[in-house]
């Protein structure tokens, strides 16, 4: 698939890292670093602007490294960029740890996934159709 992209940021296109791979990293695009102190959040520009095809969306999540390792992660995960958005690719990142974390120009920060998605179409109905599930929830299926 071909998306239209600007890149007014100082770093390469997003890309694969390896043939299989779901999601491409994005890289922070700032003139000073950001300082994200415990349980503090931020947005972080990249310098990107998309055009994504109508019936996809861009997912931004979290970078694995960043969550386990220091504690970073994407706030609204996954964050959904719209095919009728324009502006600039932003994410937001929260830390999460008991420590400091500094993002520097170029760090990569999230990965970004393009995937398809359905239009729903509302039927109003009186009753729903049973299920073996039925109302059970949060926590229901573990249970015996």
């Amino acid at each position: 698939m071909k998306v239209r992209i600007i890149n007014k940021s100082k770093h390469d296109l997003p890309d694969y890292a390896t043939a299989f791979s779901a999601g491409m990293d994005l890289r922070a695009n700032i003139e000073n670093d950001i300082v994200i102190n415990p349980l503090e959040r931020t947005l972080v520009g990249t310098g990107l602007y998309l055009e994504i095809p109508e019936g996809y969306e861009a997912q931004i999540r979290p970078r694995s490294g960043l969550a386990i390792k220091r504690g970073i992660t994407v706030l609204n995960s996954p964050g959904t960029i719209d095919a009728d958005y324009r502006g600039e690719v932003c994410v937001i990142l929260i830390n999460l740890s008991q420590e400091i974390f500094v993002v520097k120009d170029g760090d990569r920060i999230c990965q970004m996934v393009i995937a398809k998605h359905e239009k729903a179409e509302w039927v109003s109905v009186d009753t729903l159709f049973n299920s073996e599930r039925g109302e059970g929830g949060f926590g229901h299926t573990g249970k015996k």
